[in-house]
């Protein structure tokens, strides 16, 4: 089953890879339509910025500042928001399917939908084609769920958390590589060669270009390579095997019944939820933040949100596919929350040290400056290692509570309930984590242009502690076995 985890893995990469290439290009793009559709007020892109203004001219309007720098920049976050909004719908149902016809069919088609989003991309030269193009896009991508439902295939209890940390990998990975590859290539004309075609392009088709290849290239590696594992029986040790059939006195240990694996599993959506909610929220945030209080460039955000994902890349690998199932994933993921709920405290108090600094002598403002600074650094440190622990111990922890009973004459997989079977459960699980990234950045910039970043950041704290409280009894539900 390793070589099935490394397949999974390598599409992984190429699949995030791919998806990562166009996030810095958002307000770049958004730019280039809008100088060639501003001359038309009654388009498409015109009424959007429009109504962008209007919503923010309600919740950032302070003397002398130019908010209309982030109208560009908000936009592309809906249109973020709009891609998660898809996938909540969407994430169900293609979980349902991969029970139904098999996680390799199902993954398969969803790449034929990726492949066609990246083809309208490349051709987008209107906004709404362009938007057209992250539409399909949202409702094709299938790629992380059907991994995370692979990856619970093919392991045991014992092993899940350690297979799913490649998820969390992969993603570290393609967020730190994917965005600066993005940005270089977006600045590299299309050669003279198909310009003489005369076929008309997107500013961006470069980028592009690159990630269709990227997502054929996965394709036809996921065709040749990966193997059908719905249904498959884990192969097990015995000793395992007795270990997780008795208390370790030859009494039989109690299973979880279906009924309450179904309210731990709705239990574990709403964690998810509100988990991303407010996470989300801060990540979309923190840009805004060290562009109008430090005065940031795009390197120096970039480096910050890298550095975020080299730390949460180097922990997944070195110490959360290691502890998990000694931890806990209940307790891991709660020991991630914590962590967060310090990354916003020390957020919260950034603001304060870099306003004192305006008013002040040089040697104190230099000072003040670096303090904010090193409160930044603590809070990506923090941030880094939330990022690493609990989205991947929820959904490992998720994952568990799926059927996983097998007859003993047939080998096939027995349903006692069909909201557990792994492909529906988990499409569920990510569907809530989805509808989460899609309001969270909206409310959390809403609150960050109306009340500032330390209120923002501090009711965040609030209420990401009130998700730890509330993360309690999790850490005693480890495994229905």
């Amino acid at each position: 089953m390793a070589k099935v985890e490394t397949i999974v893995f390598l599409s992984l990469l190429l699949d995030l890879f791919a998806f990562t290439i166009p996030l810095p290009l958002f307000p770049r793009i958004i730019e280039w339509y809008n100088s060639r559709e501003a001359s038309d007020p009654s388009g498409f892109l015109s009424q959007t910025l429009g109504l962008v203004r209007y919503i923010r001219s309600f919740l950032y309007n302070k003397p002398g500042a130019q908010p209309q720098r982030w109208d560009v920049v908000l936009l592309g976050g809906l249109m973020g928001s709009i891609f998660s909004t898809l996938q909540f719908f969407v994430s169900p149902k293609i979980g349902a399917l991969s029970d139904k016809y098999g996680r390799k069919n199902v993954l398969l088609v969803t790449m034929i939908g990726n492949i066609l989003s990246a083809l309208v991309w490349m051709k987008s030269t209107t906004f709404s084609s362009y938007l057209l193009s992250r539409v399909i896009g949202g409702l094709s991508e299938g790629n992380v769920q059907l991994a995370i439902a692979i990856l619970s295939d093919i392991t045991t209890a014992a092993n899940r958390s350690k297979a799913l940390a490649h998820v969390g990998i992969a993603f570290a990975i393609c967020f730190c590589i994917g965005p600066p590859i993005g940005a270089y290539f977006a600045s590299k004309p299309l050669p003279e060669s198909i310009n003489s075609w005369g076929i008309e392009l997107n500013i961006y088709a470069v980028p592009a270009f690159i990630t269709l290849v990227l997502l054929v290239a996965e394709t036809l590696f996921l065709f040749v390579a990966l193997p059908e594992t719905r249904g498959t029986k884990t192969p097990e040790r015995s000793e395992e095997k007795k270990k997780d059939a008795t208390n370790g006195n030859g009494s039989p240990k109690p299973k979880a019944t279906p009924e309450k694996r179904l309210r731990t599993l709705k239990t574990l959506r709403h964690l998810h939820f509100l988990f991303l909610f407010l996470f989300s929220g801060v990540e979309f945030t923190l840009t805004f933040l060290t562009f109008d209080l430090l005065d940031w460039n795009n390197t120096q955000n970039g480096k910050l949100i890298g550095s975020i994902g080299i730390i949460s890349a180097l922990l997944q690998g070195g110490y959360v596919r290691r502890s998990a199932s000694k931890v806990g994933e209940g307790r891991m993921a709660r020991q991630g929350v914590f962590s967060c709920v310090l990354a916003l405290a020390l957020l919260a108090l950034v603001p304060h040290y870099v306003v004192h600094q305006q008013t002040s002598s040089s040697s104190a403002s230099d000072t003040s400056n670096s303090t904010a600074l090193r409160l930044l650094q603590l809070a990506a440190v923090c941030m880094a290692y939330t990022s690493a622990t609990v989205v991947n111990s929820l959904t490992a922890l998720a994952s568990l509570q799926c059927d996983e009973s097998f007859d003993q004459d047939t080998g096939k997989p027995i349903q006692q309930q069909a909201e557990l079977a792994k492909g529906q459960a988990l499409g569920k699980f990510r569907s809530s984590g989805q509808l989460g990234r899609a309001l969270g950045p909206i409310i959390a910039c809403a609150s960050y242009w109306t009340y500032g970043p330390s209120i923002t950041y501090s009711a965040s704290a609030i209420a990401m502690l009130g998700l730890y409280i509330r993360m309690k009894p999790i850490v005693a539900t480890k495994s229905v076995h």
